[in-house]
């Protein structure tokens, strides 16, 4: 393995084969501790990279065990993190766009419901875009082990941040708010579905949500942020048919 790309996308890849819990990941070493619920066949593991030969596996001695364990317990490398720690730079994020939208319909005479939404997503889009575009090649790695689409074409984790780039520009715009609308909707209604899926199956992967800039755990989070969008598009559309 020669980048974070490739260190997602193994972690993704074997995060998925049953029974596995945590998938942690040395890039310079090459290794990857699997915490198991029961044992699994190395040639179970193996097969999770079949599809992709540049990626062998192969089972470390006794010695390389206990290698392995020592030096993740002294550095306390299972030590509980806060919540709030965890997910401090979504957190931030969020708080960000929610005030600086806020301030904009503040300076703009008073409160119209319509028009923060259209801002809070024009600002979501933009920014969580430029977080994947940092590193598009990574991102994509790490969005296709979970995503459905990405998962069968990874051209799809690719385009994805350019998409929400677009999405950005357009909710800023105000260009064909209905188009828009339900642009967003079908592209973030077929987004949740492979977040949800990890989350119930309760894989420990990393959520690609804002690129691979920061290490956050996919989990109830990932689906509130896209799950907000849903509803935001999905109120704005039958607000625009309603004639609200």
């Amino acid at each position: 393995m020669t980048c974070a790309g490739c260190q997602a996308k193994v972690q993704g890849l074997l995060a998925r084969v049953p029974e596995v819990e945590k998938v942690k990941i040395d890039l310079e070493q090459g290794t990857a501790q699997i915490d198991m619920r029961k044992h699994i066949a190395t040639a179970e593991l193996q097969a999770a990279l079949k599809d992709h030969p540049k990626y062998t596996l192969t089972e470390a001695g006794p010695a390389a065990h206990a290698s392995l364990a020592a030096p993740a317990a002294a550095a306390g490398e299972d030590a509980p993190v806060s919540w709030v720690k965890t997910y401090k730079p979504i957190l931030l994020v969020f708080a960000y766009i929610l005030g600086g939208t806020l301030l904009i319909e503040d300076v703009s005479g008073g409160f119209l419901l319509m028009r923060w939404m259209a801002h809070f997503m024009a600002a979501f889009f933009l920014v969580f875009s430029f977080f994947k575009l940092l590193d598009l090649a990574a991102f994509a790695d790490s969005y296709s082990s979970y995503d459905i689409l990405a998962g069968r074409w990874r051209g799809w984790g690719l385009i994805y941040p350019f998409a929400e780039l677009g999405l950005g520009i357009l909710f800023l715009t105000g260009f064909a708010p209905v188009v828009t609308n339900a642009v967003t909707l079908a592209i973030m209604g077929v987004s949740i579905i492979g977040v949800v899926r990890s989350v119930v199956r309760h894989q420990k992967i990393r959520c690609a949500c804002l690129g691979t800039v920061f290490n956050l755990p996919m989990s109830t989070i990932t689906i509130i942020e896209d799950g907000l969008m849903i509803i935001m598009s999905g109120f704005s559309l039958v607000a625009a048919f309603s004639g609200f």
